[in-house]
């Protein structure tokens, strides 16, 4: 009789679903916070690609003139090539790195938010249980609209 009691409550619940992807996506926070991440970050990338524009024009006259150049010079211009190589895979990979913790810094605020609009609507709608990882929902349980509405009215 306890199985039946069980099944019986279990088919009473209410379960809601809300997916974190497109939350992340659509999100009015999620959105301002990959604004200000591209804002923040926006000349550092375009100081990344002058470098990398600047390397691939340093190759070609390398290429392009190492035969007719005296040893010394061409053994300095690769030298310098070298070091420039350096400096901006250095310069790459503290990018990466800043923009990483940055972007999970902002993520981790978004998440926070959404965490208190997805119980507000869980308490007021009297949901039992809302799930944010499913390998399937059905559409009838997903209030990941009304948790993206939610977020855009709280600003």
């Amino acid at each position: 009789m306890l199985g039946v009691f069980s099944q019986s409550a279990f088919a009473q619940a209410r379960i809601g679903f809300v997916n974190s992807d497109r939350l992340m996506r659509e999100a009015a926070p999620a959105m301002r916070a990959q604004q200000r991440l591209e804002k923040e970050f926006e000349k550092r990338d375009q100081e990344l690609q002058r470098i990398a524009a600047d390397l691939k024009s340093m190759q070609d006259d390398l290429e392009r003139n190492s035969l007719t150049m005296s040893e010394a010079d061409r053994r300095n211009k690769e030298r310098a090539f070298n070091d420039l190589t350096r400096d901006f895979q250095r310069k790459q990979r503290e990018f990466r790195e800043d923009l990483n913790q940055r972007r999970n810094e902002e993520l981790a605020t978004v998440l926070e938010r959404a965490n208190v609009a997805i119980k507000k609507i869980a308490e007021s709608e009297k949901y039992d249980i809302v799930l944010q990882e499913a390998v399937f929902a059905s559409p009838s349980i997903d209030i990941t609209e009304k948790v993206i509405k939610a977020l855009a009215d709280a600003k």
